[in-house]
């Protein structure tokens, strides 16, 4: 498993972003790619060994696209700057909560859980978090948990969710909009140490907030 390669595309990628460029380097490209779909499938095998819940096999279930929509968006550049993969039960597509790694230069990270779940999913969750809430606020208070997954990203409610009491002790749990945790990596792991185990040991601190969510998206669809 070799990533400088890619770590070394995406640098020039980042100041190249244009399509003359990487029709240019598409074969670099094409090398960059494969060497971090292989780090994804070394990484798939080990994990599904700590969460039986992931039923995928390849890297291609997993890896997002490098092409950016950008249709609708401020920012012309018709490519992303990283390699991203969401390894879940059901794949990248899944509604499932699962674990994101993000390969970027300066800005690579590690986390999971659900983002902009579907108006059903959220109300779901929030259900879930409801009816159990000292489970989850045990889940977020873990030692480890707090320790490397200290808030919750994304945008929050201002006022109580509609169809939960006002004056629910744990109200502010029930603002959260997404439900994603994140870690950053230093550029050093990807060479100097072990990625893989560094990644793992992350991913094993959030598994038990994933399986939460999991059994609120279960109810949806199962």
């Amino acid at each position: 498993m070799d990533l400088q390669n890619a770590f070394q595309f995406l640098i020039d990628l980042k100041f190249n972003n244009n399509r003359p460029w990487f029709n240019d380097n598409k074969e670099r490209y094409l090398i960059a790619k494969n060497d971090f779909y292989l780090f994804v499938e070394e990484l798939i095998v080990l994990l599904k060994n700590q969460d039986k819940s992931i039923d995928v096999n390849s890297a291609k279930e997993c890896v997002f696209r490098i092409y950016r929509d950008a249709r609708f968006s401020k920012n012309k550049e018709p490519y992303k700057t990283n390699f991203g993969a969401f390894i879940s039960k059901g794949g990248k597509k899944s509604p499932y909560a699962g674990y994101y790694i993000h390969f970027e230069p300066d800005n690579s990270f590690m986390g999971g859980g659900i983002y902009q779940p579907t108006p059903i999913l959220l109300k779901s969750i929030r259900t879930q978090i409801f009816e159990n809430c000292n489970e989850y606020q045990e889940i977020l208070d873990q030692k480890d948990f707090k320790k490397q997954f200290p808030v919750l990203h994304g945008d929050k409610l201002k006022m109580a969710p509609k169809g939960f009491p006002k004056d629910f002790e744990g109200i502010d749990l029930l603002k959260n909009k997404h439900f994603v945790v994140s870690q950053k990596i230093k550029n050093e792991i990807w060479f100097e140490g072990d990625p893989l185990k560094t990644i793992l040991k992350s991913y094993k601190t959030q598994q038990k907030f994933n399986e939460f969510l999991n059994r609120a998206v279960n109810k949806e669809v199962s």
